[in-house]
């Protein structure tokens, strides 16, 4: 009996397992801050002076480099716009460029292009509003804007007709062929087809001339020619045929050359 352990030894723990005391969980490393970019006052300042100022007041590289903003957000962007205007010419040229074309330029990935053809695309649906379903004919500077805004910077010749309905409103816009950098085959026999499935009673032809002289030549006379005369057995009425450069626009109809 003598050698049993005495049961009050046993309660107050002598034989129990020690207690190992459970390590202290390390706090989590605080993140470091981000350090403000160096050109935040720079950014700040051109935001309140296109805010008070307006966009008149801004050169071409001004407004684009406020575009930039959002695609290259740590980074100065006033030389990246300034080599974006050197190298196609304007604003509307850069908005215009093909996309591979504007990665060319050094410090353009393929964010900042696709963000470029975004605005691009929001100001040529900007411009459409303004001529879709309204009397065309007393709507024609916005429909040579429009025009401008998709055309005079292409790389290829396009052709595209605007179908107009009995009140000479436009129901449809749509490029019928792409070329080269100088010729797009055109079929009077297809224009009036697509006419008629429309049930378009009016067409203003429309080209551009990727040279940027919009001087139309004689081939552009002659199949001007041809589809008017398509049209009259089928009472589709040609308005018009305009030929868009980067210098400008020009009218064979207000030249007579139809």
């Amino acid at each position: 009996m003598a050698d049993e352990p005495d049961e009050r030894h046993i309660f107050l723990g002598e034989f129990a397992p020690p207690i190992v005391p459970r390590p202290r969980a390390e706090a989590a490393p605080a993140k470091p801050r981000k350090a403000p970019s160096p050109h935040a006052g720079h950014r700040e300042r051109l935001r309140a002076r296109f805010k008070d100022a307006g966009p008149t007041a801004f050169a071409d590289y001004e407004l684009l480099e406020l575009l930039l903003f959002r695609s290259v957000p740590r980074r100065d962007t006033k030389q990246l716009a300034k080599a974006l205007v050197d190298r196609f010419g304007s604003f509307g040229a850069v908005l215009g460029a093909d996309p591979k074309r504007l990665m060319e330029v050094p410090g353009v990935k393929e964010q900042v292009a696709t963000d470029l053809k975004i605005v691009a695309a929001a100001a040529q649906r900007m411009l459409k509003t303004e001529i879709i379903r309204r009397e065309v004919l007393s709507s024609w500077d916005a429909v040579i804007a429009y025009c401008n805004a998709t055309m005079a910077h292409e790389v290829r010749e396009q052709f595209r007709i605007l179908f107009l309905d009995r009140k000479n409103a436009l129901i449809a816009d749509e490029v019928q062929q792409v070329g080269t950098v100088d010729h797009t085959p055109v079929y009077p026999r297809e224009v009036m087809r697509r006419a008629l499935e429309l049930a378009a009673t009016a067409i203003i032809l429309v080209h551009n001339h990727p040279s940027g002289d919009p001087t139309p030549s004689r081939a552009d006379i002659d199949m001007t020619k041809r589809i008017a005369e398509a049209g009259v057995p089928l009472n589709v009425t040609v308005h018009d045929h305009i030929i868009i450069g980067k210098s400008g626009h020009v009218s064979l109809k207000g030249l007579g050359l139809f």
